[in-house]
């Protein structure tokens, strides 16, 4: 019985199904919006989600190379691949929610992330259906499973999860998602293109979140934002911030190059 948020946010992290995470997701997050759901709560989420027998899980090492080319076989991988970073979206978000619900945040930070749940378990729903429309679907293919190790090891500190998460994860999807909607394009591909042009644009909006709630922290904190997240980018995040950047979406999401250019690589 969903009573809390928390009971909200652990039931979608122990369901294993796909499309039932994205069902009840955006039930969930209705129920949030709608008053429907009041209380916090204060469950501890599980520290890691439940998964589906498809796909299976690689070493990001032992992944296939997935072809930068136009055939039908690569651009499914890319959605493929990008399914799997959605549905770990949603967890994430999620965990959020849950994880630091004693951190003393305001509730728009609440609202914000489960806003991001929903955006993210409607842009799985996206990429399912296309995938569908070509003759596949998710669990096709496989997956790695590096993707929840941002998770895993920033579960101690809000501002580490806030750093690595939105501000490194997501704003990498703004950086590269541009020249994929071009090749899509084409192509000859314009229906993915659209859809990544979509998930693209509300991105923007998960980063802006993650930049102004780690603002937030840190003053609650009293500590600089700029330094606070470049030390806990270099401690917690292995793989090195990469050129190039896209300044106009970072922009767009409050996120400037006094951040990420004198660290990156």
């Amino acid at each position: 019985m969903v009573t809390t948020l928390c009971d909200a946010a652990v039931a979608v992290l122990t369901t294993a199904a796909p499309l039932e995470k994205v069902r009840l997701t955006r039930d969930y997050a209705a129920a949030w919006r709608d008053g429907l759901i009041t209380e916090f709560g204060t469950l501890v989420p599980p520290e890691r989600p439940a998964r589906p027998e498809r796909p299976p899980l690689m070493l990001p090492r032992d992944m296939p190379k997935r072809g930068r080319g136009g055939s039908a076989q690569n651009r499914l991988a890319l959605l493929h691949a990008l399914a799997h970073i959605e549905l770990n979206a949603i967890d994430l978000a999620w965990d959020i929610v849950c994880r630091f619900v004693g951190e003393g945040m305001p509730k728009g930070f609440t609202d914000d992330w489960v806003q991001v749940a929903d955006d993210e378990a409607r842009h799985f729903q996206m990429l399912e259906e296309r995938l569908n429309q070509l003759g596949s679907g998710y669990g096709e293919l496989p997956a790695h499973d590096g993707l929840w190790q941002a998770a895993t090891t920033t579960a101690h500190d809000l501002a580490a999860r806030l750093a690595v998460v939105p501000m490194v994860l997501e704003a990498r999807g703004l950086d590269v998602t541009p020249e994929t909607v071009r090749r899509l394009r084409e192509f000859g591909d314009a229906e993915s293109a659209a859809l990544l042009q979509v998930i693209h644009d509300e991105e923007i909006t998960h980063v802006a979140a993650g930049r102004r709630w780690f603002g937030h922290l840190c003053a609650m904190r009293g500590v600089d934002p700029v330094e606070t997240w470049q030390d806990l980018v270099k401690r917690y995040f292995r793989g090195g911030l990469k050129k190039p950047f896209n300044v106009t979406s970072r922009q767009a999401a409050d996120f400037g190059p006094e951040f990420y250019e004198p660290i990156a690589e």
